[in-house]
């Protein structure tokens, strides 16, 4: 009896022999699934209603109080816990909801998770633009948070497995321009519903369920990627829909690649788990320090407090709505940029370039508010315009770097046994700082003063450094291919763990004259990892 064995997972590079093109299926099907993006983006946005003084009058009248009191400290006018519960209470609920997201997404499908986000968010719109007190106010944006937690974790993925490799990382930045998109038209809203007194801001809040339904209504007529197809068994359907949004029947190599993913990945019962063993670690730390790294740019801070970020500054509520609005607009034109880019220059050069121009606009920010802004006084015209000018910099890079490729690289890197699980902490991760950050923003800034933005640069510079150290590029790299990134990688080679020898099918590999059993007692292999198939002799 002789025996041979043959890794399961994708066992070798077939990159090159991928057929296909960008059809029109995959160009409606990302366009449709990206929606989620923009209600996510909306629902950073319309944080701004809280800035209307009908909408503090109703809810927060302490904080209506206390915005219009001359004696008091500019930077702490609006430091109110309440308040900033009603920000981020979202992203707490997210975050739990995600792990909720990660079974349903890999047992039922992208699609099933797609659309339980679309119906969180009708919910949410619904209990919202209704909301007559604080507790259902906070439970429309709990319910929001949920559509968030499904939506985030869903939507990347799909996107990432419907796109060809060669283009994925502008398709699946289709996520995070529908997030601009979505920032933006909050702003415009805002800027317009603030003049309709006193209800305004529940058009504000409400008008969340166009893109919900949309969402909802895309999600029961998409297609679902091959990958899942394949992954829950319906091979057959699998193919046929991956000769569907690749334009031909030559999908033989992506084909393969796809189905080996799958042995592997239909062996592992605890994928949680799973991802936590050695031969995960680098995709792990990316799943991490990625979202973490995107939140601490202090980009968030910045979308959801902009209005009262610029009020403390000396803006008319008015002016303040407008700068918003402008910060909004930069950061969608900057989205294009990255799209049109990133699968040309790569992922590491946009983050780093992004990162020292992000630091720049951070210190010079703090430069002016340090000497020309104090705690009792307004800023100049001059040094207001110039705040702006510099924050909409800061935004240009934030959004050809860490905006859309903070979402991009987690969701492309996974292998597909612990992909929904690794997305699944993607979120988590983000919404966790994104709660942390919300809620501790109105706080941090009223002790941190301008040190508040030498803090976020401070970070920014960390994550400069790890993504030069630690990040490979993965530009053009085929997904279901990307575990081998890591083993030629200069630091993560020395993490990961030894491949075996591939054996061939009449022995051991070439040169190899030890015998059976002191080649398998070296290969020491994970049971998930390997099949044994024993032929009778």
């Amino acid at each position: 009896m002789a025996g041979s064995m043959a890794p399961l997972g994708v066992k070798k590079e077939r990159a090159a022999q991928y057929k296909g093109h960008m059809t029109f299926a995959v160009a409606m099907a990302c366009i449709v699934a990206a929606v989620g993006g923009s209600i996510f983006g909306y629902d950073i946005g319309i944080s701004g209603v809280n800035t209307m003084d009908p909408f503090l009058e109703r809810f927060f009248p302490a904080v209506f109080r206390r915005k219009n009191l001359v004696t008091l400290n500019n930077y702490c006018k609006y430091d109110n816990q309440a308040l900033s519960a009603f920000t981020s209470i979202l992203y707490l609920s997210g975050q739990v909801s995600t792990l909720a997201a990660a079974p349903v997404t890999r047992n039922y499908g992208r699609r099933a998770s797609i659309i339980c986000g679309g119906i969180s968010f009708l919910i949410g719109a619904a209990l919202n633009a209704a909301a007559a007190n604080l507790t259902t106010l906070i439970l429309g944006r709990v319910m929001l948070g949920v559509g968030i937690g499904f939506g985030n974790q869903a939507v990347p993925l799909y996107l990432s497995e419907m796109a060809p490799a060669h283009l994925r990382g502008g398709l699946n930045m289709m996520f995070q321009l529908a997030t601009t998109l979505g920032i933006f038209s909050a702003n415009m809203i805002n800027y317009g519903t603030q003049k309709i007194k006193p209800w305004g801001w529940r058009l504000s809040l409400g008008l969340v369920a166009a893109p919900a339904l949309l969402m909802t209504v895309g999600g029961l007529l998409l297609p679902e990627t091959p990958n899942s197809l394949i992954e829950r068994g319906h091979v057959e359907e699998g193919r046929r829909v991956l000769e569907l949004i690749r334009g031909t029947t030559d999908v033989d190599a992506e084909f393969t690649d796809m189905t080996e993913a799958s042995e592997l990945a239909n062996t592992i019962k605890h994928p949680f788990r799973n991802i936590l063993e050695r031969r995960n670690r680098p995709q792990l730390v990316m799943a991490v320090c990625m979202p973490a790294f995107q939140i601490l740019t202090g980009i968030n801070s910045i979308l959801f407090y902009a209005p009262v970020l610029f009020q403390s500054m000396g803006f008319g509520a008015s002016w303040s709505l407008y700068s918003s609005m402008l910060t909004g607009a930069v950061l969608l034109f900057s989205t294009l940029i990255s799209i049109a880019t990133v699968d040309r220059l790569g992922r590491r050069k946009l983050l780093i370039s992004g990162g020292i121009q992000m630091i720049v606009c951070q210190l010079i920010v703090a430069a002016i508010l340090g000497v020309k802004f104090g705690s009792d006084k307004h800023l100049s015209r001059g040094c207001s315009v110039a705040v702006v000018f510099v924050i909409c910099l800061f935004m240009l890079a934030f959004g050809w770097s860490w905006g859309p490729l903070g979402w991009t690289v987690p969701s492309e890197i996974f292998p597909l046994e612990t992909r929904s699980a690794g997305q699944s902490i993607t979120v988590a991760v983000n919404l966790f700082f994104t709660f942390v950050i919300a809620q501790a923003f109105l706080s941090l800034l009223c002790v941190f003063k301008y040190a508040i933005f030498i803090f976020f640069a401070g970070w920014i510079a960390i994550m400069t450094a790890f993504v030069y150290v630690f990040l490979p590029e993965t530009k053009g790299v085929p997904i279901e291919e990307m575990v081998l990134l890591w083993s030629k990688h200069r630091f993560w080679k020395n993490i990961m763990p030894a491949m075996p020898t591939m054996p061939l099918e009449d022995g051991w590999g070439p040169g190899d004259d030890r015998g059976d059993s002191a080649v398998a007692a070296d290969c020491s292999i994970h049971k998930s990892q390997v099949k044994i198939i024993v032929d009778e002799q």
